[in-house]
């Protein structure tokens, strides 16, 4: 795993939504190798253990990472006083595997959340091929919806309480999607409880599908062992850990039981 320590300039920083900021780093080196579904690590000051983001996009000509975060913490709430114009402590791309998007054409991607902000960087990569299904609690807490669709993909958005888009899950949505039209594969990023369920559709469609876990990171490459998730492979069960051998998975090596 390739990665690199650095301070870089925020070019850009804005609220996206209540606690929700969007910053835009001009990271040249980190963004020519960068791959969608990789993250970041960030120094905060004050806090010895760096906070991991999700790279949210990547523009290799204008040599660019996007980061979406939410403040869930201090260490957060510290990074979203980093002003534009300030350099912000970064070791990226960090995660041994993103999402594997070259081997296919067609594509559900599908965002719960928070989880929604690293499947931008996949639907730019579809874009019209692509459909993108976003679920939020509410209205309040929508997100990159005028982002995607400038990707090109179809977008259909989902609340919990029905205040903006459709009423309802998305997996209510992927099950709409699916009745009219089948992917190659479907990416998901969410709680645990939604990709679950997405994965059990895949199953059902006999559809491929990656998922992106989130654990509790020490370290972020693999030194610390403290993001150890159970996996199955060839039949064996085996703890991977999410920042080396992940974050993203094929759907049928996660088990989430016992998690």
């Amino acid at each position: 795993m390739k990665y690199t320590q650095g301070r870089y300039i925020i070019l850009s920083k804005k609220t996206l939504a209540k606690e929700i900021y969007d910053m835009t780093i001009l990271c040249p080196e980190i963004a020519e190798i960068a791959k969608a579904g990789q993250f970041v690590n960030v120094k905060v000051n004050g806090f010895t253990l760096r906070r991991p983001i999700s790279i949210c996009s990547i523009d290799r000509e204008k040599g660019t990472l996007r980061i979406v975060f939410e403040v869930r913490g201090e260490g957060t709430k510290e990074m979203s006083q980093i002003a534009e114009g300030e350099l912000i402590d970064i070791v990226a791309p960090l995660g041994g595997r993103g999402f594997k998007v070259d081997q296919f054409e067609t594509a559900v991607i599908i965002g719960g959340g928070i989880g929604t902000p690293p499947m931008l960087a996949v639907a730019e990569k579809f874009g019209e091929k692509g459909t993108v299904i976003s679920g939020f609690r509410n209205a309040a807490a929508v997100i990159l919806q005028e982002d995607f669709k400038a990707a090109g993909a179809e977008t259909i958005l989902c609340t919990d309480d029905g205040s903006a888009g459709k009423k309802g899950f998305v997996t209510d949505a992927l099950k709409e999607v699916l009745s009219r039209k089948k992917p190659e594969v479907i990416f998901a990023c969410g709680p645990d409880v939604m990709l679950r369920r997405v994965i059990e559709i895949a199953k059902e469609n006999n559809i491929k599908c990656q998922v992106s876990l989130e654990e509790r990171m020490g370290c972020g490459v693999g030194a610390c062992l403290v993001c150890a998730c159970r996996t199955i492979r060839n039949g064996d069960e085996y703890y991977a850990h999410v920042c080396k051998d992940g974050p993203v998975f094929n759907a049928e090596e996660v088990l989430f039981d016992e998690r």
